[in-house]
């Protein structure tokens, strides 16, 4: 059994990526698989992915979700929308020196009003006077994850999205497709690899450190998939062929093997709370694309029940010696399932 101090490891704040580099697939990659560790840039995934096998990504994208507005008293609020909900109406978390109660207004960048709705746990309801999303793109924010130090810019607005990126609905980014460009992706297809998508719009819950030493007092963030059936379908056809199913993320992971409780894949929709730690068994991903987490996270813990937690931490001290860049702007992992580490 283990605990969360053994998801823990010392970072030198200078690996924290703060900026993409210039070509998104010039990162470098480390492949785990076992015990063995190599050191290859990202381009090298052509060669280690096979014709037949099926890349499955998360084709969620980013909404510009902050926002800092002023509530009718004077006092400054800040706001991130977590989901939306339907047109016009939000669960977010909201930052103030004191919690607006249901029924206080809020002007948000000094451009429109929104009403609070009731408590939904941490979350705030707010209800929107027109199109959420309309709103959201005109005149909210990217919200970058908190270890990166600079304001969104125009070319975060570019950088921090995926190239595949279709549905809005997420606050963070599925951060290991943004080592895909077009011409890698038309590489991959004509090499014969499959493609195929699913959705997990990733909350801002994925960034939260577990607080509990003890893993099963920790009450998982819900976040929403969708598996379509032409999805299912590519899995089922490349396990069927021998091929391997390589989810890019922990969120395709997540969505992947949160629709397959049952024991296969199925297609639907809904809100999962799955939390992956040693001992899980895997049921559909072969291999991962991930980046490096952040310590006490729980995606260390899944990558960690994936690779194999010895591999893993081996894996983490090799990144840090040879200078990795960590987190979401840096570096990745091409992980193969240690079938020997499942429970």
């Amino acid at each position: 059994m283990y605990s969360l101090s053994d998801f823990d490891f010392e970072l030198p704040p200078e690996l924290i990526a703060q900026t993409p580099l210039a070509e998104r697939s010039a990162s470098r990659l480390l492949q785990v698989d076992g015990a063995q560790l190599s050191d290859r840039r990202f381009a090298d995934i052509l060669d280690l992915l096979n014709p037949g096998d099926l890349l499955v990504f998360n084709d969620t994208r980013v909404l510009k979700a902050r926002f800092f507005g002023v509530k009718e008293t004077g006092g400054k609020i800040e706001a991130l929308v977590e989901r939306v909900l339907d047109a016009r109406t939000v669960h977010a978390q909201v930052r103030a020196s004191k919690s607006p109660p249901p029924g206080t207004r809020i002007r948000l960048a000094d451009a429109f009003d929104v009403t609070v709705g009731e408590r939904f746990g941490e979350f705030f309801t707010l209800h929107f006077p027109s199109d959420v999303f309309e709103l959201l793109e005109q005149y909210g924010s990217l919200p970058l994850p908190p270890y990166i130090e600079h304001e969104a810019d125009a070319y975060d607005e570019t950088r921090y999205q995926t190239v595949y990126a279709k549905e809005p609905g997420a606050v963070a980014a599925p951060t290991a497709g943004l080592h895909f460009d077009q011409a890698l992706l038309d590489q991959l297809s004509a090499r014969g690899v499959r493609q195929a998508f699913v959705t997990l719009h990733v909350g801002a819950g994925t960034f939260q450190p577990v607080r509990v030493e003890d893993l099963s007092q920790h009450k998982m963030h819900s976040e929403w998939y969708t598996i379509s059936q032409a999805t299912v379908d590519a899995v089922r056809a490349t396990k069927a062929a021998g091929g391997r199913v390589v989810a890019v993320g922990t969120t395709s992971m997540r969505a992947l093997e949160s629709g397959s409780q049952s024991g296969r894949l199925e297609a639907g929709s809904a809100d999962t709370q799955l939390f992956i730690t040693p001992g899980y068994t895997f049921k559909t991903v072969d291999r991962l694309v991930t980046n490096f987490h952040l310590p006490k996270s729980t995606l260390l813990m899944l990558v960690s029940a994936f690779a194999g937690y010895d591999h893993i931490r081996a894996a983490y001290a090799h990144a840090i010696a040879q200078k990795y860049r960590f987190f979401s702007y840096g570096d990745a992992m091409l992980l193969t399932c240690n079938k020997a580490n499942e429970g």
